[in-house]
């Protein structure tokens, strides 16, 4: 089973990711664990990627897809994956089908205004990093685990979520055409609890 999530900002998708992966046997590869072991491991498009990080600047494309190629190779993924993050354009999707084209993918849909008041209202706390929500805890300011301080991230602002937003909606708006044509795409409502989203998710896998 080759899958690829996509979903906005705070859709959740990594939530289900997890649990799709273990319910299936297969490994859940997001770009970001995939760059950081790339590196870790001293690999040659580890390295790579590395200085175009240190430099602050995106990963391009081709070493990107490259390293897609090396971790799909492995073994663990030979029962199928689930990628995370990849693809991001239509050149990198167009790229994956060379590599190993998805069967399913799976849009976690959700509304921007529902988005913006999910992570808008996220609080963390400084201490132990354990997250809530305002609708739960109102105005408290301190962490019912540890006694931290709950803060608002920067990324977690309203002007910052909506610039995430539009570039999602930019990048991905044409990704979900590309696979929308080739049939492989199935949309799911992500504004559900999370059991009732994996459940959905289920219905569109067949498992």
């Amino acid at each position: 089973m080759k899958l690829v999530f996509l979903g906005p900002p705070g859709a959740g998708k990594g939530t289900q990711a997890s649990m799709v992966c273990q319910r299936f046997a297969i490994p859940h590869i997001s770009t970001g664990d995939m760059l950081r072991a790339a590196i870790a491991n001293g690999t040659e498009t580890g390295m790579k990627a590395k200085v175009f990080m240190d430099r602050g600047q995106l990963v391009p494309d081709e070493v990107l897809i490259e390293m897609v190629r090396e971790r799909l190779n492995e073994k663990d993924c030979e029962k199928g994956f689930l990628l995370d993050g990849f693809p991001r354009t239509v050149d990198q999707a167009e790229a994956l089908e060379g590599i190993a084209a998805p069967d399913v993918v799976v849009d976690v849909d959700v509304a921007d205004e529902k988005l913006l008041d999910r992570l808008t209202g996220r609080r963390v706390c400084e201490k132990c990093r354990e997250s809530f929500h305002v609708a739960k805890i109102g105005d408290a300011k301190v962490c019912s685990h540890c006694g931290g301080t709950l803060i608002q991230r920067d990324d977690d602002k309203p002007a910052t979520i909506r610039n995430r937003l539009d570039v999602y909606h930019r990048q991905t708006a044409p990704l979900i055409d590309y696979y929308r044509g080739k049939g492989a795409l199935r949309t799911v409502d992500g504004d559900q609890t999370p059991e009732k989203v994996f459940e959905a998710i289920l219905v569109v896998l067949g498992g």
